[in-house]
């Protein structure tokens, strides 16, 4: 039997290369070795986009159709929808009983999610995240969860409130264990720390090959080099870092010949340009598959939604037990 790994993403929009490189091009090669089951977080997503709850609608299928595009294969991977599993909402609710809340405020990446979104007082779903995080993992059994150094503190928060239940009532649950790999962190067309939805500084999967070089083209460079032949520094310069995620044999020697001013930015951007695009190119066809058919999604979303849900209901059957509240069994 394998083991089943539990990842996803709060689908607050489509997804872009920074989410490539940082998990989802992982998630690929793990589905091949692993049980995958991959939530499409739709309740979580509302923890920061309460107000505009109508955008998750669309965010559900183009999340999905960057998975397909991607190579997830739905015939390997799970691809489910969190809302469509209530069994997710009532476990949250029964952990939520013995967890306290200062131990959720003082969770270093609750902490540090907090002051990058500027909560001065935390809502109580904000708050109850690493809870339901919990839930999603353990109501399908997973025993492995992928991610990176910051995310430690969720899995040890979902081991803890897992110990805690199966010492209360009785050990049905699972403990799972994190499966810890480099995470990079892709930097913005900016220059800011990461690319990101929100700052406007990220290519999209499902980018052309204009918008891609449209982009690449107008992104920061190393500000003090104003000169094809003034030396370079590749260290503070947004187009290096794509040249080391994406052109990686190459991405000496571009150092070499920046440094040198020996190789002008806009040369430099059309290498990796081009290497984005090469990179995209196999997305788009398999994007084309499916991007026109949205029956061929919903029923890839509604198939392995129902697959889940049976697990849930045994998950569900067996935590009731143990809690002495299946009345009527």
């Amino acid at each position: 039997m394998k083991e089943r790994i539990l990842t996803g993403d709060r689908i607050t929009g489509k997804l872009h290369l920074g989410h490539y490189v940082g998990s989802l091009q992982n998630r690929v090669s793990l589905q091949n070795e692993y049980e995958t089951y991959l939530i499409l977080a739709d309740v979580q997503a509302l923890t920061t986009h309460f107000e505009h709850p109508e955008s998750i609608k669309q965010n559900l299928r183009q999340v999905a159709l960057d998975y397909l595009a991607a190579g997830i294969d739905p015939d390997q991977a799970t691809i489910f929808v969190q809302s469509l599993i209530p069994e997710i909402a009532e476990l949250t609710t029964y952990f939520s009983m013995f967890v306290t809340v200062n131990s959720l405020r003082h969770n270093p990446t609750i902490k540090a999610e907090a002051k990058e979104r500027g909560f001065s007082d935390m809502y109580y779903g904000f708050l109850g995240y690493p809870v339901s995080q919990t839930a999603d993992i353990t109501f399908c059994k997973a025993t492995l969860v992928p991610v990176g150094e910051d995310q430690l503190p969720h899995i040890e928060q979902t081991r803890k409130i897992v110990r805690r239940f199966n010492q209360l009532y009785k050990p049905v649950l699972l403990e799972p264990k994190a499966l810890v790999g480099e995470v990079p962190r892709l930097v913005g067309l900016d220059g800011s720390q990461k690319m990101s939805k929100s700052l406007g500084n990220a290519i999209y999967l499902d980018s052309t090959r204009e918008e891609v070089q449209e982009k690449i083209q107008k992104a920061t460079t190393d500000p003090a080099r104003i000169h094809r032949t003034d030396p370079g520094h590749p260290e503070i310069c947004p187009i290096y870092a794509y040249h080391q995620a994406f052109r990686k044999e190459g991405s000496a020697e571009i150092q070499e010949s920046c440094r040198k001013g020996q190789i002008g930015c806009r040369e430099c951007k059309g290498k990796i340009a081009q290497s984005i695009n090469d990179l995209l190119e196999p997305m788009r066809d398999r994007r084309s598959k499916y991007q026109h058919d949205r029956k061929k999604i919903d029923e890839i979303l509604m198939a392995g939604t129902e697959k889940v849900r049976q697990v849930a209901k045994e998950t569900m059957q067996e935590v009731r037990d143990a809690m002495s509240m299946d009345y009527f069994s």
